[in-house]
Parts: C-alpha cells; structure tokens; sequence
C-alpha cells in the first residue's frame, strides 16, 4: 500500500467551473510546497493540458472502459509513490455517466469535493452538497467549493448552510475574467489560452487562504505483469503539433515501456519525415490548418514514400482526416482514398473496446467529422448507445476516428506499429 492525499473534484453538472477550480486548487497546493499529481475522469485530451500547466507535471486518464480498472490502480499507485497529493477532476456531474465520477472515486476510495455553482443560491446550497454526498452510501465526502459567488456576505452564507461533516475550501467570486474559453470539441487548448497561467493563479490565490488538505488515501499496489519489451529497438515517430495535439502521456509511457524510441515531428512545419520504423498520426485540429496541410507537398510525399515502403502508420481521428484526400473541399495529405467534412453537429461520442486483428483494444471517440471512402473497414467498432465507428487497413495504414489506448492491451497495440 501506498498512502497519500487525494480527492475527486466534481459536480452537480456540467458548466459548473470544475475544469478551472480543480486547476485552482492544484496550483494552491502546489504553491505550498507539495508534489500534485492530477488526473482525469474519463477520455477527454483538453481538461489535461489546462492541470498540467497548474501542476507542472503531464496528467493521466482514469477510465474503466478504455483504460480499464486495473490501470486505474496502476496509474494511481504509481502516482501515490512520487506525490503528496492527487487530485482527480471529475466528468460531467457527479453520478452522469457509467461509469460516473462517483463510480470512480468509490472504486478507489477517493474523498469527493463537490463544486457548485452558487449564484443564484443560498440556504440551498448545503442541502444540495449534502444530498449529492450521501446519495451513493460508498463516497466519502472531502468537502465543497463554491462557485460565482456574489460577495464575502454570500460566502459566509452558503458556508454556514454546509453540515458540521462537511468542510468548507473556499469560494470563487462571480467574474468573467476566471473562466475558460470553448469550441466544438471542449475547452480551447491550453496553449491558446494566452492568459491561462494568470488565470489559474489568480483562482489559486483566492482559494488559498486556510485551504485544507483532503484526506490521506492508501493505494493498492497493481499486479505485476511481465510483459516484454514489444517494440525493443523500435523507432516511433510521432505527429506533435497545433493541428495534431491529443497524446495521451500514459501512451508515451508505454511506447517507451515496450523498448520503443520516440521522436517527434509536425506534419505543419516540417519537410522531411524523420527516420523511422512507425509512425503516428494522432488526433486534433487539421481542419484549424488546411492551407499548411495542403501547401505541405513535401511531408505529403514523405507520407507516401513511407507508406509505400511499408513501413507502419496509425492516424486517429484529425489524423484521418488528414491523410484523406480532402477536408471540406480543401487537399489534404491524400493518403487515403476518401473526403472528409467538419460537421454542426456531434458524429461520434464514447469510450469502447475495439476488437483488431492482434486483440481487442480499449479506445475513445469524439468527433465532428466524417470521412466518406470506398475503402472497405477491415473491423467496426461500436459505443454503448450502438453507433458504428469504422476502422480502415490500407497497406500499411490503420486509421479510424478512434483515439487508442494502448495499455490496455499490449499485444493489440503494438500490433498497429509493427509490420
């Protein structure tokens, strides 16, 4: 067992500034002088890159159907043994979802540290804290944060309506200036936010006064596996840039776990690919970026050449996007024999297990896109509500509009980087 604060920060819904506060409250404690791991509830990319510019330190997923529940207790054990505190920022409100926030933090005996969005409340607010905190009898309550709050007077208020079990971690005020900016697929990125640092420090500061530490937590240590080392003196070049942004460091982690080296390189910028066994189109922005993407022949030639030697390529998502052949009329790489097109409205949502030719893997999707082709999918996936998500072959290519995770099965993945 390893022991260690930590908490979940979560909600009544979504919209309630938990992505910012959980942010707050990193930086607050890591301005006192302690190590702050953060954590994610679910798939999501954005929400990671703002509490790794609180925390200084890269953030990881918790998922129990693309991760699974053993990594969870992996990743947080791992954590427990180079941290003081873990913090854990929930998904959509706290019994949304299956599984839900509450769901996790009663899995792992995580305290759960309610946020709520108080204009607008009084005399309310405790009773709403208190019967989120008991409706599932397994959760431990750490205590509440208010949110848009009108006044010193109105905090008192709400803080007095709170039950004796329940502590009090402070109160931001209602101000524009503490909020963060969205598009389609969730928050902006962080490196967009031009102001994001003044922001989280600004919240920080506000929450700091007497701030409390949640409770000590034991982890469990995992099972030791002994896989071997699947891509030993394997090379793995990776697409990083404003167009191509959403890496999961746990899959960082386990390229270099399995023995891989990792370079990185921008399908934007550069001209010549790196050398090479694999490479890895991640998921993104492309439709942000098509005069670069369509200007680029020399990477699109680059591409191709690696491709027709065979050699390995994955492209999740924008990935996908960008080796077809267009994105919204406009060229792209042309890799793929296919358009694709942004949409108004959602194309795909949801955590699933993607059954491949070397195994089955756990993986997301989340996407606005669509790419029509007369390649033929060599497997279909499908999320829990039962939408179907292509995945292609094209010699060398896997592509699907599905972000992998790839701890979760490693034969599986490293399927898709070996030839």
């Amino acid at each position: 067992m390893m022991q260690c604060h930590a908490v979940l920060v979560s909600a009544p819904s979504s919209g309630q500034g938990k992505t910012l506060i959980t942010a707050a409250l990193a930086r607050a404690w890591r301005n006192q002088g302690l190590r702050v791991q953060a954590f994610k509830c679910g798939p999501d990319f954005l929400d990671p890159m703002i509490l790794e510019v609180a925390t200084g330190r890269p953030v990881y997923n918790l998922d129990f159907t693309m991760c699974g529940e053993n990594d969870g207790e992996a990743q947080l054990y791992r954590a427990a043994q180079h941290s003081d505190l873990i913090v854990v920022e929930g998904v959509m409100g706290l019994y949304d979802g299956t599984p839900s926030s509450a769901d996790v933090a009663a899995r792992f005996n995580l305290p759960v540290l309610l946020t709520i969005d108080a204009s607008g409340m009084a005399q309310t607010f405790g009773a709403l804290a208190s019967g989120l905190l008991t409706h599932h009898s397994l959760l431990k309550p750490a205590g509440v944060l208010a949110n848009k709050v009108g006044s010193t007077g109105h905090a008192q208020l709400l803080k007095n309506s709170l039950p004796p079990h329940l502590n009090w971690f402070g109160a931001l005020p209602k101000d524009k200036t503490l909020s963060l900016p969205e598009r389609h697929l969730g928050l902006f990125r962080a490196s967009e936010i031009g102001d994001l640092e003044e922001k989280i420090e600004a919240a920080a500061a506000t929450i700091s006064a007497d701030l409390p530490l949640p409770p000590v937590v034991a982890f469990k240590a995992p099972v030791q596996s002994n896989q071997p080392p699947l891509l030993a003196s394997k090379t793995i070049a990776i697409a990083r840039d404003a167009a191509f942004c959403f890496i999961y460091q746990a899959n960082l982690d386990w390229l270099t776990d399995m023995g891989a080296s990792i370079k990185f390189f921008s399908p934007l910028n550069d001209q010549p690919l790196p050398e090479a066994d694999a490479y890895w189109l991640p998921g993104g922005y492309p439709e942000l970026h098509l005069d670069e993407i369509g200007n680029n022949s020399a990477m699109k030639y680059a591409l191709q050449a690696a491709a027709d030697a065979g050699k390995p390529i994955l492209a999740e998502c924008g990935g996908m996007m960008a080796l077809s052949h267009s994105i919204d009329e406009k060229p792209a790489f042309g890799l793929l024999a296919g358009k694709s097109r942004m949409h108004d409205k959602i194309q795909g949502l949801g955590s699933l297990k993607a059954e491949l030719a070397y195994g089955e893997l756990g993986a997301h999707t989340f996407h606005y896109g669509s790419f029509e082709t007369d390649i033929l999918p060599c497997a279909i996936a499908k999320t829990r509500f039962g939408k179907p998500e292509n995945i292609y072959r094209h010699g060398s290519i896997h592509a699907s509009f599905l972000h992998f995770y790839f701890a979760s099965n490693p034969q599986a993945a490293a399927g898709l980087f070996l030839p």
